[in-house]
């Protein structure tokens, strides 16, 4: 096999604003996915069935649907609808928030119910309303049990995102595409796009592994 280093070195520089791009697309995704995570997680943990049947739906849907056909979706069917035509980077951001916040949405439901259900009574004899309660009681202690399935949702988004190939956003695996495009070799890109991965996902997992035993 002729390996060739070379075009590797070619690359590089578009590689790595490729990887740039990966670990913003990511960040930004487990961030907004969160927020509506927690919105939809509460509202599946509520009484009130108009809350709880609509979020779900949601859960359902975003878990029992392939993450590639709700890109397909979102950047073809949603981002026009809002913006007069789409955008990749804007599409990836939205379909993997999207998809990150029915994922999210359990963790934060199993973290908040393995809290004893004694400390919110406790909370609510004390006078505190059940936002109250959520914000300084429950919500700190079942945030250092979500630890680790956060660390692996994140790692799950980060791989993930290499699907955002598809349509043309410029991260990692979309310069790997090129370069195989461009050189017709195939081992040289990807091999290279899977080492970058690993190194991304292998640092994320030491340093939730560190914030775990720091918390």
């Amino acid at each position: 096999m002729d390996f060739r280093w070379d075009i590797i070195f070619d690359y590089l520089p578009l590689l790595m604003k490729g990887t740039a791009w990966t670990i913003g697309i990511s960040i930004l995704s487990i961030c907004f996915g969160s927020v509506l995570g927690l919105a939809v997680g509460l509202g599946k943990m509520s009484h009130r069935g108009y809350l709880r049947w609509p979020t779900s739906m949601y859960v359902n849907f975003f878990r029992g649907t392939p993450l590639l056909v709700q890109i397909l979706l979102v950047h073809f069917g949603v981002v026009p609808l809002f913006l007069g035509s789409t955008n990749a980077i804007v599409a990836s951001i939205v379909a993997l928030s999207l998809n990150s916040a029915g994922y999210m949405a359990e963790i934060f439901r199993a973290g908040i119910q393995s809290i004893d259900k004694g400390q919110t009574e406790a909370a609510h004899s004390l006078g505190m309303t059940h936002f109250q309660t959520m914000k300084s009681v429950i919500l700190p202690q079942a945030i250092k049990r979500m630890i680790p399935p956060f660390g692996n949702e994140f790692i799950v988004l980060i791989k993930d995102s290499s699907l955002f190939a598809i349509i043309a956003a410029p991260e990692l695996m979309y310069w790997s595409n090129a370069m195989r495009s461009q050189y017709f070799k195939v081992w040289e890109p990807y091999l290279t796009a899977a080492f970058i991965y690993f190194i991304l996902t292998y640092s994320l997992s030491k340093l939730l592994g560190y914030i775990e035993r720091r918390v």
